[in-house]
């Protein structure tokens, strides 16, 4: 274009000259000068002719500063920090050339450029190092070709610090965290090194302060939590297809790429390094606060759409067919339950790491406001979301009008259990198959579960139930506690699934440990039997603190309590 522009001007201007110069006249000289300058704008605008073209060489660069004679930063905890450049290579220049030779365009050159660098982070020994972020932008650490060192006085020094230093040149820079970057590629942050933040994880140590012990290292056994969320028991990748190439990841919310369950399995191990053994969660819904009404079933968040590569599947129950967990304002107020496959997953992977499986079914209530629903306690309607302790008969006992101490107490208990027997699972094609009684109780919830941990290879450990502690304390016609008997008949259940291998127990309250006191002056051990039973190996007591708020009048302003 440019040509064609310029050589007319230039015939326009030569013409206004006028004469002849070696028998051109000036229109024809003008018209080849411009059209000379227009061919060289031409091929540096775009690209044609023989003329090489040079794309993204830097001339200067800059590098992130270094403060000679910073402190070295202490902390404990989990904290976000920047870094200090404590070595670096000079900055590698990379040229790939493209074209040329025939080609319809002229060779192109292009340059990218690289650097080695280290930088300290805090005084060591830390655990490990978290999410990282650049410029403000948090990136996948695994992209980055990154060493952490964390610090101990045993570390050694860097193999590419000291294949540029030489030979007893490089320190191993021990006692200080920091991090190096090999050939870390620079395009991505404009062609300069970026202001790195580190998410830094260190522990308070004991013998800074000796009433303190180190807690990461002492932690042995977690529970994992929380027990929902269709696919986040996951080790493989799953998604939502919404159609037209939209697809939206069930499972992955990291910039590393990997599942959550592996991002929380690797993270379990870098935080807390001498915890052997997992809880691992996993809930169905209960709809009523009734034992004889109540319903526990694996719910979905929504029908609408499946995993893909995991079809959402429980107890033999499909998505399609699936209830879906109470919503709010459109949203579903917990996660689904976790698909079969992927709790199978859960467990292999936790076994891999090292971990013994403890395994917990749990029981979440979805009872909204507004549910309507009779209150057993004497209510309006039953409470929003209430807690699974709360499940009892019709009428609470000490109410007027409870069938507590009576046959009726007896069929609603039974009916919250079921009749579910270990002898209706079967396991076929990775899956468990359910032929029993067509019913949603505690023992089928159960049962269903040390199934699939039995297809899955076993578990180390097997709660039959946790904190049921109104329905644990309900007389039968006999004076009796018909809900003790159940769980105990649950308990062979299981083990014969299980196998003897298998630690079975249950998870009372903390309230259950002192007894059943009715207050009319008597005293009940009333879990007595279960714990006693033989297939019961283990006694568990939950307690969950409640929130508390401090006392702000004087004296006491600014002093909490410690809850432990």
């Amino acid at each position: 274009m440019a040509t064609i522009l310029l050589a007319a001007a230039g015939a326009a201007v030569g013409a206004g000259f006028g004469g002849t110069v070696l028998g051109l006249s000036g229109a024809v000289i003008g018209r080849a000068v411009g059209a000379t300058l227009g061919r060289v704008l031409d091929q540096r605008l775009l690209g044609q002719g023989s003329a090489a073209v040079e794309v993204g060489r830097i001339d200067r660069f800059r590098i992130s500063g270094a403060s000679e004679g910073a402190a070295v930063g202490r902390v404990w905890g989990r904290m976000r920090l920047p870094g200090q450049v404590i070595w670096a290579t000079r900055f590698a220049e990379t040229a790939t050339r493209r074209g040329g030779k025939g080609a319809p365009r002229p060779a192109t050159t292009e340059f990218s450029y690289s650097i080695s660098l280290a930088i300290a982070i805090c005084e060591g020994e830390i655990t490990r190092i978290g999410r990282v972020w650049a410029d403000g932008t948090e990136i996948s650490a695994e992209s980055l070709n990154m060493r952490v060192y964390t610090g101990a006085q045993t570390q050694q020094v860097d193999p590419k610090i000291a294949a540029v230093e030489g030979d007893g040149m490089a320190p191993a820079y021990r006692g200080t965290a920091y991090v190096v970057f090999e050939d870390l590629p620079l395009a991505q942050f404009g062609n300069r090194v970026p202001q790195f933040n580190f998410e830094v994880m260190r522990p308070a140590q004991g013998e800074l302060i000796d009433t303190v012990p180190d807690l990461a290292r002492s932690v042995r056994a977690v529970a994992l939590i929380p027990g929902t969320g269709e696919y986040a028991l996951a080790t493989s990748r799953v998604h939502y297809d919404h159609g037209l190439g939209e697809n939206i990841s069930a499972n992955v919310h990291s910039p590393g790429g990997e599942t959550d369950f592996t991002a929380s399995l690797t993270r379990l191990g870098e935080e807390l390094p001498n915890c052997n053994s997992v809880s691992l969660v996993v809930s169905w819904f209960g709809d009523d606060l009734r034992a004889g009404e109540c319903r526990l079933r694996p719910k979905v968040e929504s029908r609408d759409l499946d995993g893909v590569d995991m079809p959402w599947v429980v107890s033999g129950v499909s998505r399609a067919v699936a209830q879906e967990v109470a919503r709010l304002e459109g949203r579903p107020i917990y996660g689904g339950t976790p698909a079969d496959a992927a709790v199978i997953e859960a467990i292999s992977a936790l076994r891999v790491a090292g971990k013994s499986v403890v395994f917990y079914p749990f029981i979440l209530m979805e009872q909204l406001a507004g549910n309507a629903l009779p209150d057993p306690w004497g209510g309006l309607e039953q409470a929003r979301l209430p807690w699974r302790g709360r499940i009892t008969l019709s009428r609470a006992p000490g109410l007027e009008g409870s069938p507590d101490g009576t046959a009726v107490a007896d069929a609603e208990v039974a009916a919250f259990f079921g009749t579910a027997s270990a002898a209706d699972f079967s396991t076929a094609s990775g899956a468990v198959a359910y032929a029993g009684p067509e019913e949603w109780t505690l023992r089928r919830f159960v049962l269903h579960y040390a199934a699939l941990c039995h297809l899955a290879g076993g578990v180390d450990g097997f709660c039959i139930g946790s904190e049921m502690v109104n329905l644990t304390r309900i007389r039968g016609a006999a004076g009796g506690f018909p809900a003790v008997a159940e769980f105990t008949a649950l308990a062979a259940e299981v083990r014969a699934l299980l196998g003897p291998e298998c630690k079975i127990g249950y998870a009372a309250d903390w309230s259950e440990y002192f007894g059943f006191q009715p207050g009319d002056g008597d005293i009940f051990f009333n879990l007595d039997p279960l714990w006693a039973d033989a297939n019961i190996d283990f006694v568990g007591i939950d307690n969950s603190v409640p929130p508390f708020l401090p006392d702000l009048t004087p004296p006491n302003h600014g002093v909490y309590p410690i809850v432990f």
